[in-house]
């Protein structure tokens, strides 16, 4: 019996997901667990995997890749050697395939797989390939289509893929980034030629019409750009992507549904920046082999991930009619990506070290700016820390990430004339820095939040008591 293959739901709130891409063709064998396609959701990328082996099926009839379409829509079918399925006049056989121009019949075809890096035959026949290979490939650029492999019945491995690889560098479009890239007028192959070796996706060609229009801006041009990018006398009309129209969707609910208040508070970040500028001295003097620097956000999220354990109020949600107070300190740290606003989320923060969180934090942020971060590493977050003091901000009202309590907004760290000691008139130059945090009204009130961002405000003042707690 015919194996469905479906739309998964990939989160709670997921009602219809957009099909990304098969990575596996018409008529080959898949083993289960292999990753079969990928869906594209609000703002991440999803791999997901066969949950049965058998010959791949897509029906004539099936979701093009970027259709979006309702969770368990059905997208393909995997079938059993021998196994024939029926789709309205068409006959669909298992076997080695071709298409007969003059029906819709699939026929068996004995011809053999391309050599190296030759088109491959009219045949839709692949050679096999293993997951890992596959990953390494799409890293490295490799049509690994081509290829003869190496492993046991001629399976593609990751060698095979890495050696070609020494003499064959292109670029690799997704059938999505292409199909977007026609949509805006964007020229792939030129695009291709400033990135070679990496593979285009769509997040790379709408930051390429992005470009585009801000250059026609400054040049203050008022000529058609595309055909869904113009200008009028009111200035550049620029197609909404997917991840900006979720953004304005959050946002907004978010401005409509919570009661936010919004505190600001200084503090003497001199110990802060004490404190990481030794870290950068130890390691370079020790000669420890290369690693990420934690980052004042780093240690931000360290250091408020022990205040909202004594801070649980802060820490919470609704879930229904009750608030739930979390007992981990999941942050979220906001990073601006070329595709939009995103926010991967820090899990257990207070379990773990500094060493730890600048691994994971950088790990993490590199996935969001390159377009590869799940949607799991985009959940599941209790606190958010938003930081714009790299733009020169000092202080701002953020808004709350649901169905997160409060999210802190900080500002830039500034050399300041201030006194140190009222009774005996003295100044001094210390580093300072504003801290804002919004809260929701209806989950905790003023007072509350007040101590919380008080204690906050403590240890970046005071390191030690975070440091050693």
């Amino acid at each position: 019996m015919p194996f469905e293959v479906v739309l998964p739901r990939l989160g709670w709130n997921m009602e219809t997901g957009r099909l990304g891409e098969w990575l596996k063709r018409d008529g080959e064998r898949v083993e289960a667990g292999e990753i079969l396609f990928t869906v594209e959701g609000d703002k991440a990328t999803q791999e997901v995997e066969a949950l049965d082996s058998g010959i791949l099926r897509i029906p004539p009839d099936a979701p093009p890749p970027g259709k979006e379409v309702p969770v368990g829509t059905v997208l393909g079918y995997l079938l059993a050697p021998g196994e024939e399925l029926e789709t309205g006049s068409s006959k669909l056989e298992t076997g080695n395939w071709k298409l007969d121009a003059r029906s819709s019949k699939l026929e068996t075809s004995n011809q053999l797989p391309a050599t190296n890096f030759q088109q491959p035959a009219s045949s839709n026949q692949q050679p096999t390939i293993s997951p890992r290979a596959r990953r390494v490939a799409g890293e490295l650029g490799v049509d690994w289509t081509g290829l003869k492999g190496s492993g046991r019945t001629g399976r593609i491995v990751e060698r095979d893929v890495r050696q070609a690889a020494v003499s064959y560098q292109p670029s690799v479009i997704s059938p999505l980034a292409r199909k977007r890239a026609a949509e805006l007028g964007v020229d792939v192959d030129a695009l291709a030629a400033r990135l070679p070796g990496k593979r285009i996706e769509r997040a790379d060609v709408e930051a390429e019409i992005e470009a585009k229009v801000k250059a026609e801006v400054e040049g203050g041009l008022t000529s058609t750009l595309t055909s869904t990018s113009t200008f009028t006398s009111a200035g550049a009309a620029v197609p909404i992507t997917s991840i900006r129209r979720t953004i304005a969707d959050r946002m907004a609910t978010s401005a409509h549904t919570v009661a936010p208040v919004t505190l600001t508070t200084e503090a003497d970040a001199t110990e802060l920046v004490r404190l990481r500028k030794q870290l950068k001295d130890d390691a370079v003097g020790a000669g420890f082999a290369p690693q990420p620097m934690p980052s004042y956000n780093d240690l931000l999220a360290r250091l408020t991930a022990q205040a909202l354990l004594e801070h649980p109020m802060v820490n919470a949600r609704f879930e229904g009619d009750t608030i739930v107070q979390s007992a981990t300190a999941n942050i979220g740290v906001a990073v601006d990506t070329e595709r939009g606003l995103l926010v991967p989320v820090l899990r257990d923060v207070q379990t773990k070290s500094l060493r730890q969180i600048a691994r994971e934090s950088a790990a993490l942020i590199e996935r969001a700016r390159t377009g590869r971060i799940t949607v799991d590493e985009l959940q599941g977050g209790t606190f958010t820390i938003t930081n714009l003091g790299m733009y020169e901000i000092d202080a701002f009202t953020p808004i709350i990430n649901l169905p997160e309590c409060a999210i802190l907004g900080v500002g830039r760290i500034v050399p300041k004339q201030i006194v140190v000691d009222a009774e005996a008139e003295r100044v001094a130059i210390r580093h300072m820095m504003y801290l804002s945090l919004t809260f929701d009204h209806r989950l905790v009130d003023g007072a509350p939040s007040a101590r919380f961002l008080q204690r906050v405000k403590q240890y970046v003042e005071r390191p030690y008591l975070w440091l050693v707690g």
